[in-house]
């Protein structure tokens, strides 16, 4: 069986919504919604195996960490798991007061006087009425008219008024979804809420919820937008309503159609934590909220410590988080790529330079620490990684500020490694590879065992000391303008090594008086031959020394 090259003979496209004035495309989310998580609701249902209470606890303390107030807790009507959770935890006083319960109750009397039986003692809570309003539902699943899926919602709303009564010590709120609202007419979506408004009367001090899902997703976010903007022009005493969103990812872009929908006037979102849900997920609260934070806009969420609240959502759903996740997985704040991570590095090193706080740092939207994630995984090298790359690790891992003419020298060593393990290279790698390469490790043709440096009285500086030559310790001398070329000289006069330097640098090795010092010197041999030495030592005159050193060890290899 192949795709259809006519897809029109047996699907049709979405129809647009006529709303020529939308407002919404000039509009900007310049304020957190209220948030609701329907993880241990719609989330939890998703699940081949569903969570059981100590689980589900888990996951109830972890919203409450993240700083979510209003949580769908679960379906009280569905069984004796979730009733008894529900009622659990009103009777053990864990709902802080700012914390909100939220139940699911489908438009049944029976089902709907056992959702309020669970909630029996809150000081406050949430019921969540729902029927479905679309064309295809009212066809194919019902068999109704309008007019009868209208009175269904009326009726559910009636008892959810009275009922309401039987508790008077809880304050009660409602919500109503029109499900299948995406799919379903906008006009008739507003009759069916107006009608249940007339029931519950709803005021600005007191607002009804109105839910608008997107079920099923059917259409681009821009049509769910107008849908949005649409139902809040014309759904009557709007100062008591409050539009909440509850957008699925059939198309994958149940997050921009949230976004858009906050845009159009909605006040609220619902979803799960990294987007968990029926078919292709919920819309993902994680991920909206951060997209948030990085213009600026405080969600009032707090994922400071992302790594651990996705450790405790993979427990709870026994799922995955999928490695480029945004913001969460294990590879999104990483680069492979040369030019990608000379970029990132650049942006480092200006970073530092900076006298303000502002965040802009190529191919990084947010700041990993602000998430509690380190700046070691930033970088990471294989084969297709660039000089920058490595640079990056050894300057993270070793505390090493390569030049640039080093970083290119020492490519081709990396590259080698790289190609012939075909893998990624980690820190422990590069390092050994360093090392060998500049001959950092033992043993050495040439090791300097002790020095001293003089003044002639004629100016120039005299260098004495002990280098032990193929293990046996000799007395040499040499002089030069400086302490290198004193070096050099002795390196020349007594083992007949010829060097010629063409560049020098250094630098400390971190901060505070226990701090290393680490030296390069470019050097050219008689040949034209370019040899890198490397020196590290507590001494940065010394580390000098044993950079020439680390020069001349590699002329003597060779």
């Amino acid at each position: 069986m192949t795709m259809l090259k006519n897809p029109d003979a047996k699907y049709r496209p979405f129809p647009t919504i006529n709303l020529t004035d939308r407002q919404w495309p000039g509009r900007v989310i310049d304020k957190a919604p209220i948030w609701l998580s329907t993880d241990l609701r719609d989330g939890n249902q998703a699940l081949i195996d569903p969570m059981g209470a100590e689980k589900k606890s888990r996951f109830f303390d972890l919203l409450l960490k993240v700083g979510v107030k209003e949580i769908e807790v679960g379906f009280p009507a569905s069984g004796a798991t979730d009733f008894d959770f529900i009622s659990g935890l009103v009777r053990s006083g864990r709902v802080p007061d700012d914390v909100t319960l939220q139940v699911l109750t489908q438009s049944r009397p029976d089902l709907i006087e056992t959702t309020f039986a669970s909630l029996e003692g809150a000081p406050t809570a949430i019921v969540h009425l729902y029927n479905a309003v679309s064309p295809a539902w009212r066809k194919i699943v019902f068999g109704m008219s309008r007019d009868e899926i209208r009175q269904i919602a009326i009726e559910g709303a009636k008892v959810l008024r009275d009922q309401a009564a039987k508790y008077p010590g809880t304050d009660w709120r409602f919500e109503y979804s029109p499900e299948t609202f995406s799919s379903a007419e906008v006009d008739f979506s507003v009759e069916v809420c107006a009608a249940v408004m007339d029931v519950l009367q709803p005021t600005p001090e007191k607002p009804i919820i109105f839910n608008l899902p997107a079920t099923v997703e059917c259409a681009t976010a821009n049509i769910y937008a107008d849908q949005v903007e649409l139902f809040g022009r014309m759904i009557p005493n709007r100062d008591s309503v409050l539009i909440s969103l509850h957008t699925h990812n059939d198309r994958g872009t149940g997050i921009a159609a949230a976004e858009l929908g906050l845009m159009a006037g909605a006040d609220r979102v619902e979803g799960c934590l990294f987007g968990n849900g029926e078919r292709t997920g919920n819309c993902d609260i994680v991920t909206v909220a951060l997209n948030m934070y990085t213009q600026g806009v405080n969600p009032g969420l707090d994922f400071s410590d992302i790594d651990a609240i996705a450790k405790t959502v993979e427990y709870c759903n026994q799922l995955p988080i999928h490695p480029r996740h945004p913001y969460v997985g294990d590879l999104v704040y990483t680069s492979f790529s040369g030019s990608h991570q000379d970029a990132i590095k650049k942006g480092f090193a200006i970073r530092e330079k900076q006298n303000d706080e502002i965040w802009e740092i190529p191919y990084l939207p947010i700041d990993p620490a602000d998430l509690g994630r380190s700046y070691e995984a930033v970088i990471r090298v294989n084969s297709q990684s660039g000089k920058g790359g490595f640079a990056w690790v050894l300057e993270q891992d070793q505390g090493l500020k390569l030049p640039k003419r080093m970083q290119a020298h020492f490519s081709g060593y990396v590259q080698e490694l790289a190609d012939e393990a075909g893998r990624e290279l980690f820190a422990d790698d590069i390092w050994t590879v360093f090392q060998d390469a500049y001959r950092l490790n033992a043993p050495q043709h040439f090791h300097l065992d002790d020095y001293e440096e003089s003044r002639a009285p004629d100016g120039t500086r005299v260098f004495a000391g002990k280098i032990s030559v193929g293990g046996k310790v000799q007395s040499v001398s040499g002089r030069g303008n400086g302490l290198i070329s004193s070096v050099m000289a002795t390196l020349d006069e007594t083992f007949g090594v010829k060097l010629e330097v063409r560049d020098y640098s250094e630098h400390a090795m971190g901060a505070g008086s226990d701090a290393r010092a680490a030296a390069y010197v470019e050097c050219v041999t008689p040949s034209g031959q370019t040899i890198w030495g490397v020196g590290i030592d507590e001494d940065v005159a010394t580390a000098s020394v044993r950079a020439v050193l680390s020069a001349a060890n590699a002329v003597s290899s060779n």
